[in-house]
């Protein structure tokens, strides 16, 4: 099929490669030129694993393009939105304004046989509100929110573990439901579960789900402060209570928390809706989830501080990682820097050093030091804080890393080494939630 992609961020551009390397022709529409420019030469203005060379199979096959014309929208069938909603200033709620923008862009340019499909995650009702805007063009609007994990977004585009369509009642709908089956019958026929409801279901699936997650990870975290009041272990709390299959293991990895542009803004997100529609209490606990989930930074930095006998004046602190999860360069809402940060503010001098990362912290928080190699970033530091939990990091060989630094005080801010290791090595280890 013909397809368009409105807005070519970390959505939009791995979308449209993937759809292109499905066999489709695909256009993506941006306003950025310098974005448009990157993605053409097969360059991603953002770390995403596999991206690149999904770019250059798509465009190698003729089948993607980038442009910031819009018009070149107007022979394509189906046109999937994809612009962010980022956090209002000053407020919880979701900014809808690029999301209106982009279907404003698109009305000229659409038929009654056009399909516009949602994907942005947005406050509930919006679809309601864009298919009145679209009535007149007799184009159909259906929500297909999207689950991406940043780091496997590619794998998770071209083999989802579910497919979701809101729809309107009625022909339209069951036609705007053919169309999106043919996009997207590759999944199907690996048996992908797909689910058909209503636009306000479909727009609750994606801040439903992180809400859930988010409860998940702030949960095993305040038994973290408990275990760390009672001398118990989270790590063994967590394998236990995980082996339940009501349960279950995933997310309850105790340790600095979430971040990032999605989990934190989409739970505060879904509050300022619940708000607006009269059911603020149904979800008041997300204010608590919230709370802890900040609490983990500021109790991470007292760890590190008391660790140094109650001071970072003058010590150098290294901390590895700066984005807000491994195998990304994404530092929104980023955990680690904002530890980091608290510490340069107390007095001790920072160096920060992540694979990916770097640039874009260095233009988050300019004032802290950031070194790209990590045994220079380790040399002469008086404590370490593993705060990103990168797959090279957790190998870190405690002996040959000793011989790097002047104190021997190793912060795990993930939970995600082995303490008798290092102990064994002569580090002072310390976690959260851990003896």
């Amino acid at each position: 099929m013909k397809i368009s992609v409105i807005g070519c961020g970390y959505l939009g551009a791995v979308h449209a490669a993937a759809m292109a390397t499905l066999g489709h022709e695909v256009v993506g529409v941006d306003v950025d030129a310098d974005k448009v420019a990157a993605l053409t030469s097969g360059r991603p203005p953002f770390f995403e694993p596999g991206l690149s060379e999904l770019l250059v199979k798509g465009q190698d096959l003729g089948s993607l393009e980038f442009t910031t014309d819009v018009s070149r929208v107007a022979d394509s069938q189906m046109h999937f939105v994809c612009v962010g909603t980022p956090q209002k200033p000053g407020e919880f709620a979701a900014d809808v304004t690029y999301v209106d923008a982009a279907v404003n862009s698109l009305v000229p340019h659409l038929s009654s046989t056009s399909v516009v499909v949602g994907k942005s995650t947005v406050p509930v009702g919006t679809a309601e509100r864009l298919a009145a805007i679209l009535a007149p063009t007799g184009a159909s609007l259906m929500w297909n929110p999207e689950f991406l994990r940043e780091g496997h977004a590619v794998e998770d585009t071209l083999h989802p573990n579910r497919l979701v369509y809101g729809v309107a009642e009625g022909e339209a709908g069951e036609r705007a439901t053919e169309n999106l089956d043919e996009v997207y019958a590759t999944m199907l026929e690996e048996q992908t579960p797909r689910l058909v409801t209503d636009f306000a279901t479909a727009e609750l699936v994606k801040t439903a789900a992180n809400s859930f997650l988010a409860t998940k990870i702030s949960f095993i975290n305040a038994m973290a402060e408990l275990c760390e009041a009672s001398g118990a272990d989270v790590t063994q709390l967590a394998d236990a209570i995980g082996m339940d299959d009501r349960i279950g293991r995933k997310f309850l990895n105790a340790g600095l928390g979430f971040g990032g542009g999605c989990l934190p803004k989409d739970i505060r997100a879904f509050m300022a809706r619940a708000g607006e529609l009269g059911a603020d209490q149904a979800v008041a606990f997300l204010r608590e989830i919230d709370s802890i989930n900040m609490r983990r930074r500021v109790r991470i930095v007292d760890i590190a501080r008391d660790t140094l006998d109650g001071s970072f004046i003058g010590k150098k602190i290294t901390v590895l990682g700066a984005a807000f999860k491994p195998n990304s360069d994404d530092v929104r809402d980023s955990p680690a820097l904002a530890v980091a940060r608290l510490i340069a503010t107390q007095g001790g001098v920072v160096t920060v050093t992540d694979p990916q990362a770097i640039d874009n912290a260095a233009k988050t928080f300019p004032e802290l030091n950031y070194v790209a190699d990590a045994s220079q970033a380790l040399a002469g530091a008086d404590a370490v804080l593993l705060l990103t939990e990168w797959q090279e990091y957790r190998d870190l060989d405690p002996v040959a890393t000793a011989s790097l630094v002047a104190g021997k005080v190793l912060i795990d801010g993930r939970n995600v080494l082995t303490p008798e290791v290092w102990r064994s090595a002569g580090w002072t280890y310390r976690a959260l939630g851990r003896p």
